[in-house]
């Protein structure tokens, strides 16, 4: 694994110890950035990396120009593999928070982000309680599963795109489209 873009572009990253990780691969953080950068919204954004693993995507949010970034996960591998990764930064990892906690737990008292990317096991079983709680919190939500994936009727999903086995899907709180579209329409 490496930084695909931004100022620590190349620089390699280590996946936590064990097997209770799945690292982001190089192609689909390339691709994600790759959209989030067309829609302009990274550069300057509040980031959380939820269910962060390696720390990867909060690290190529910060490298590629985010202001800030939470990197959550409850696994003390993850957390030391994180704060291990984040030396790519420079002093750039000073914008990075890192947090040992469960993702629902962590959200029940976490601030507005910009962008939120999540990639949790394939089998996560507790999304209508994160949803819930994202719904408020989140400006756009980006996430990995391995099969297709449904947020409900709270948020509006902007895009799907599968990479192999990896389907990525990007969202907002409907709320916030219902804004937008209105004011697309005041034009």
């Amino acid at each position: 694994m490496r930084v695909i873009g931004g100022h620590a572009r190349g620089r390699l990253l280590r996946a936590p110890a064990g097997s209770s990780t799945r690292p982001t691969s190089d192609r689909v953080r390339e691709a994600v950035f790759s959209i989030l950068s067309s829609m302009q919204r990274i550069e300057g954004a509040t980031v959380l990396d939820l269910f962060a693993g390696s720390g990867a995507l909060g690290i190529e949010s910060l490298s590629r120009g985010a202001s800030r970034a939470v990197l959550v996960d409850r696994s003390a591998e993850a957390v030391s593999a994180i704060r291990q990764n984040l030396g790519v930064l420079g002093s750039g990892a000073e914008a990075a928070t890192v947090v040992r906690a469960d993702a629902a737990r962590f959200l029940e008292s976490a601030p507005r982000f910009d962008v939120v990317l999540a990639d949790p096991p394939y089998r996560y079983d507790r999304w209508d309680e994160v949803l819930a709680l994202l719904s408020g919190l989140a400006g756009l939500l980006v996430v990995e599963t391995g099969s297709g994936w449904e947020p409900g009727p709270e948020w509006e999903t902007m895009k799907v795109r599968r990479y192999g086995g990896t389907v990525v899907t990007i969202a907002r709180p409907a709320a916030q489209a219902n804004v937008v579209r209105a004011e697309e329409g005041d034009s």
